[in-house]
């Protein structure tokens, strides 16, 4: 019998042989690539594709603007019907132009209470339109207030900026040198005549004035007519009152933005124009406020009126001293008036030795801080000015003066007898906008009106240097 080592050895050894087997097989030979056999191509079916899929369309972004204009006014007795035209006629033209991109919506503002709204609005961080239409005395306020953006860079960046008139320029740029608005059309403001009431011509002195308007008392007519309510905030004081104090050498500021009311110049303005009322040279209702001065003019029962050149469009209809009516209502009345020689432009009087002064203004457009659509404000400025045609329309429409490009000033619409009249005037003087320097014009106006209002209507006995002074101290004191 075998023992129990003899069959465990004997069983290790099997197993040892076993896995000897295993190692000495040959290894498993990699198949060999068979050469593919070619095969007649076989035709396929065309596999429609599946259309791409489309972009979807940009949404368009409403556009907004605040002009003092109302596109849904129809009333042809309106004072701002001329402007209503304009943005009726318009707005649907730019949104064709920009179709599928911006959608112009306006919101009309009244003139007079824009100014205030804007900067309220901006303090709040509410919401505020992507661009304003504005007037050139009201920038300072826009600026000193953050309201407005500068647009330095982009307006110098514009074909159109090396044909801008600098004066014009010079009133959409605040104190800093910056550019905050861009002039569409400049507003001096000049003398409206009736030709028939000044034989021998409108008077160039003080003294010329003083005695033809004696002899036009005498006739029943007044010398002139002119805004000289305290209305609007003070809106005389850049109407006739600076016309007339900067054509005696005077003026509002120092140029430094401090107030200078009391100056001799000044005084002696303020003096010839309180004689004028004291003798009943000019209609009541200069005082009244609401534009009623105008109606003198209107039947030629007043003289003369200074006003802004833009006045064309409110005063009429109209009836000359010899009975002719221009009556259709509209702007058009003034401009065939002038052209008949019925109605003649002339500059302010002035002293011997002095030029005649004239409160220049703009119309411009503006980009408000926290404007949404930037870019829909930046198309819509190079809509009316990179467009020659389009700017005189617009120029003629609510710009209402002289166009603001030098090269639109050659055109043929621009040598017509209005705009000629208007030129000949405006060469006679040196205009600039009254606020000067003043960076609070809105408060510097309402208290300039004021002061004159007392000096040649409430009580003209009061000394005129003292009450000058006490104005010109109580604005400077919060400088």
């Amino acid at each position: 019998m075998k023992s129990k080592k003899y069959l465990l050895f004997t069983a290790l050894m099997l197993i040892v042989f076993a896995f000897g087997l295993v190692g000495c097989q040959p290894a498993a030979e990699e198949p060999v690539a068979e050469e593919p056999v070619a095969e007649e191509p076989v035709a396929e079916e065309p596999v429609a594709e599946e259309p791409a899929a489309e972009e979807p369309a940009a949404e368009e972004v409403d556009f907004v603007t605040w002009y003092q204009y109302d596109q849904d006014n129809t009333d042809p007795a309106s004072d701002e019907r001329v402007g209503n035209e304009y943005l009726a006629k318009n707005i649907p033209l730019f949104n064709a132009d920009f179709e599928g991109k911006w959608n112009w919506v306006n919101i009309p503002k009244a003139w007079d209470k824009q100014t205030a709204e804007l900067v309220a609005a901006v303090i709040a961080g509410g919401d505020v339109p992507d661009l304003i239409e504005l007037g050139g005395q009201q920038t300072i306020t826009y600026v000193n207030n953050g309201a407005l953006m500068d647009i330095t860079d982009w307006v110098m960046a514009q074909d159109w900026y090396e044909d801008l008139e600098t004066s014009a320029l010079l009133a959409c740029t605040g104190p800093d040198g910056r550019i905050y608005c861009v002039p569409t059309a400049e507003r001096p403001h000049l003398t409206y005549v009736w030709a028939d009431h000044y034989p021998n011509g409108y008077p160039t002195t003080p003294e010329e004035f003083m005695t033809e308007a004696a002899r036009l008392k005498e006739e029943g007519t007044f010398a002139w007519t002119y805004f000289g309510s305290t209305a609007y905030g003070g809106s005389a004081a850049g109407r006739m009152f600076f016309a007339l104090l900067d054509s005696f050498g005077g003026g509002y500021d120092d140029g430094q933005g401090n107030m200078l009311l009391n100056t001799p110049e000044n005084v002696a303005a303020i003096e010839f124009l309180r004689e004028t009322v004291a003798l009943g040279y000019n209609p009541d209702t200069v005082f009244a406020g609401d534009f009623l001065e105008e109606n003198s003019f209107k039947d030629s029962s007043a003289a003369a009126i200074p006003t802004g050149l833009f006045g064309y469009r409110y005063i009429n209809p109209l009836t000359a001293p010899d009975g002719t009516e221009y009556a259709t209502g509209s702007s058009q009345d003034m401009i065939d008036a002038i052209a008949a020689g019925d109605v003649v432009m002339r500059p302010m009087f002035a002293p011997e030795g002095q030029v005649p002064g004239c409160n220049l203004d703009i119309q411009g457009l503006g980009i408000p801080t926290g404007a949404k659509n930037v870019e829909a404000a930046y198309d819509h400025i190079n809509w009316v000015m990179g467009d020659m045609e389009r700017h005189i329309e617009y120029v003629l429409g609510p710009g209402a003066g002289f166009p603001s490009l030098l090269s639109a000033q050659e055109l043929p619409e621009m040598q017509v007898p209005f705009y000629q009249e208007a030129a000949g005037a405006i060469n006679q003087s040196v205009c600039r906008n009254w606020a000067g320097s003043l960076e609070r014009p809105s408060e510097a106006a309402e208290a300039i009106a004021n002061v004159i209002f007392k000096l040649i209507k409430e009580d003209p006995t009061l000394d005129i240097a003292t009450e000058l002074q006490s104005v010109q101290d109580e604005y400077n004191a919060n400088n």
